[in-house]
């Protein structure tokens, strides 16, 4: 290799440099390369670990909207199911809410969200978009100026650096655009609600045609459908215990007792391929931009599985930085970067609330004496709230599929 070749390289540039190819990722780069605009995205994982993350499966109404206003929503129009409908288990019986039927009348899709991750891959790399796998960020430096840069570490471990006009992090938690925030940049509001769960994957078919929500003295349990032939489970589990601390028998056990099968039929059983260990906590900073640097996805809020909000905010937040960032940098019209932060959390807190009130709906309270009591007959009153309350269940029904 010469120098000059090595020096291509080790300095490369694109208009917009996204961190991270998750829905955010994804659907961002889509959307630029749609409008001309030249970006490229940077994974930190293989190409073959980035297909077998298998994360939420609920698609929101906006959600199949946003991916059918960009013709992106081919896969999951095919393959795709539309499901409208959760039932309650607790001690006082059971109730369905077919929600597709109250409130705004929408209902969700189910379309497991590495399909949707590998639909959108194979389009951005159709239309000849730029992605480089294995290749990990490791910080953003000058984003309070007007050339902001990135370095990372290449497949082969060497260094190489990344410049561009604006940077939008995409990758997650932990990722180099959060981290690269210097202190003071932004607020970070964090919550810890005191529960964790066993997130587990069956190779079993659904054992009920519906949204499975169990509320037990034991703890929850969830039975959420992905395919004919995989449904995921959740359970309320041991703070600090390791996910392969309890038998495939016993956790089946626990499942039928926690979801009352006895009462209501037995669950379809499978062989459980993945365990994961899930604290459930909310955090969100603000603001979403820094300078050059804009936050979207995972990078710009963390929220509780409860309610199947993550991908859905990822997906809206990645529409409105694309029509902000064009907006920029082809009309030179800043005034949608200046705003996009705060349109984004107007969303991002409504989905938090509902998050919130879904974990206060499903947990018993923190063990606290006569306060614990007061908090579970409070939730009592809301599960019966929910059973027989027509504006409950219409306001339950827009938020709980609403963005």
């Amino acid at each position: 290799m010469t120098e000059s070749q090595k020096t291509r390289v080790a300095s490369e540039y694109a208009e917009v440099v996204i961190l991270g190819a998750g829905p955010a990722g994804l659907v961002l780069g889509n959307l630029l390369r749609g409008a001309g605009v030249d970006c490229v995205i940077l994974e930190r994982s293989a190409r073959t670990q980035l297909a077998g993350r298998a994360r939420a499966g609920y698609l929101a109404a906006n959600t199949v909207r946003i991916l059918a206003r960009h013709g992106l929503d081919d896969g999951l129009r095919r393959r795709g199911r539309p499901h409208g409908s959760c039932e309650f288990r607790t001690g006082g019986g059971r109730f369905r809410l077919d929600y597709g039927g109250l409130g705004r009348g929408e209902r969700h899709t189910v379309y497991p969200q590495q399909q949707l991750v590998a639909d959108l891959l194979a389009y951005y790399q159709q239309t000849g978009g730029r992605i480089e796998f294995a290749t990990e960020a490791l910080a953003v430096h000058g984003a309070d100026g007007d050339r902001p840069t990135v370095t990372v570490r290449q497949p082969d471990g060497s260094p190489a650096t990344w410049r561009a006009s604006y940077v939008a992090g995409c990758d997650g938690r932990h990722g180099a655009a959060r981290r690269s925030l210097p202190p003071g940049a932004v607020r970070h509001h964090r919550r810890d609600h005191g529960v964790t769960w066993l997130g587990l994957l069956a190779e079993a078919p659904p054992s009920l045609d519906a949204v499975g929500y169990a509320v037990h003295p034991r703890g929850f349990a969830g039975h959420m459908a992905r395919t004919p032939e995989v449904t995921r489970y959740y359970l309320q589990w041991p703070a600090g215990a390791p996910a392969g601390a309890w038998s495939e028998e016993r956790i089946w056990a626990e499942l039928a007792q926690r979801m009352r099968t006895e009462a209501y039929g037995p669950l379809q059983r499978g062989r459980i391929v993945q365990r994961t260990v899930i604290e459930l906590g909310s955090d969100v900073l603000e603001p979403l931009r820094h300078g050059s640097l804009l936050l979207a996805g995972d990078a710009a809020s963390l929220i509780s599985p409860a309610a199947a909000k993550g991908a859905n905010l990822a997906v809206l937040e990645a529409e409105l930085l694309a029509q902000a960032l064009t907006s920029a940098l082809r009309g030179g019209d800043t005034d949608a970067l200046d705003s996009y932060s705060a349109r984004c959390l107007t969303h991002i807190w409504r989905a938090q609330e509902f998050s919130q009130w879904m974990i206060r709906l499903l947990h018993a309270a923190p063990e606290n004496g006569g306060e614990t009591l007061f908090q579970d007959a409070l939730r009592n009153s809301r599960l019966e709230s929910l059973r027989t309350s027509r504006t409950t269940q219409d306001w339950f029904a827009d938020h709980y599929v609403g963005i």
